[in-house]
Parts: structure tokens; C-alpha cells; sequence
């Protein structure tokens, strides 16, 4: 059995930074699926819900793991295609490796149609359409005929973290850069950095 200071090793060790980036990256994705769908399952349960306490409890218990696995997984397979897409690739990434990513991971996970998934789903789509859309009063139509063409290819997406709503990009950089950063077993299961 491996002491302490061998996994403290291992965990520093930039031989295995991507391969538990990807741990990381599953840990906060169910984290955070968990802070975000438990309060609205709650306040849904009190205002809409049907039957008694336990039955609610039931249903917030079930919506919450849903949410925070499905993220998890999601998290976890995006990073995986985005490595395996590196390795054959040289060790280099290219400009569309997260949207294939992304595509494949969301098609895997997200490809069931359930109230949660489509809930994600509509929230990132909606996300997306707004990041497209200036402040200014120009028509929706108008702006994504002529951004569509010229700006929104998908890498532009990922690396255009001013244009994505606040709220967007915060849950973002939780769920991918804060899961590229750890010093220690604590940093890299329990707490960010």
C-alpha cells in the first residue's frame, strides 16, 4: 500500500496532470451539479410539489443525483476526448478538438430525453444564443446571420469568455479550469485551489 508521500508524488507529477485533470474534472462536475440542482429541486418541492415529505424528498434526492452524475460524466468525457484527440494528434491540440469534445461527450450523456437533461440542454443553448447577441438593439436575426458566418465557429466560443453571460462562464471555468489546478490530495479531491 502506497504511503502518503508516494501518492503526494504521483499527484504532483506532470506525467499524470491530464489523467487526473479528468478525476478533478468529475469531481467538480458533481459538485457542482449538486449546488445547483438541490436548491431549485427544494423550492420546486415546496411550491409545486405533489404528495407527502417523503415522496418530495425522494424526488429532490433523484433530480439532484441526476443532475450532479450527468455533469460528472460529462466533465469526465469531454477531458478524455480532448486527451485522446492530443495523443493522436502529436501531443498537440487543434482549434476544433473541444467542439468534437463536446459534441461527443454531450451526445453521450445529454442524448436521453429526461426534465434534466433537457433542462441543461436549453440552459447552455440559450447561453450560447445570448453570447452571439451585442447589448445593442440590434435584431436577433440580423446579428446571428452575420456573426454566424463571421465569428461563431466553435473554438471561438471556447476561448471568448467575455462574450458567454457571467453565470455561464463562471460555471465553466469551475467545471474546466478550476479542474486543471491542484497542489496536493486535498486540492485534487476535496477543496479547489
Amino acid at each position: 500500500m502506497p504511503g502518503l508521500q508516494e501518492i503526494q508524488a504521483i499527484i504532483t507529477d506532470p506525467q499524470y496532470h491530464d489523467y487526473l485533470a479528468i478525476l478533478k474534472g468529475a469531481r467538480n462536475g458533481f459538485v457542482y451539479g449538486t449546488k445547483v440542482r438541490f436548491p431549485h429541486a427544494l423550492i420546486m418541492a415546496i411550491l409545486f410539489g405533489r404528495g407527502d415529505w417523503q415522496t418530495r424528498l425522494k424526488v429532490i434526492f433523484r433530480a439532484t443525483k441526476q443532475h450532479a452524475f450527468n455533469l460528472a460524466k460529462f466533465v469526465s468525457l469531454y477531458k478524455t476526448f480532448l486527451l485522446l484527440q492530443k495523443k493522436l494528434n502529436g501531443g498537440k491540440e487543434r482549434p476544433y478538438d473541444t467542439f468534437f469534445a463536446g459534441l461527443l461527450g454531450g451526445y453521450i450523456v445529454f442524448g436521453e430525453r429526461n426534465a434534466i437533461n433537457e433542462q441543461i440542454v436549453l440552459y447552455v443553448c440559450s447561453r450560447v444564443v445570448r453570447s452571439l447577441h451585442p447589448p445593442c438593439g440590434l435584431a436577433l436575426r440580423h446579428v446571428l446571420d452575420r456573426r454566424l458566418r463571421r465569428e461563431a465557429r466553435p473554438p471561438g466560443l471556447a476561448n471568448r469568455g467575455e462574450s458567454i453571460q457571467p453565470g455561464m462562464f463562471n460555471s465553466m471555468r469551475y467545471l474546466y479550469r478550476d479542474s486543471e489546478a491542484w497542489t496536493n490530495l486535498r486540492t485534487l479531491i476535496w477543496h479547489n485551489t
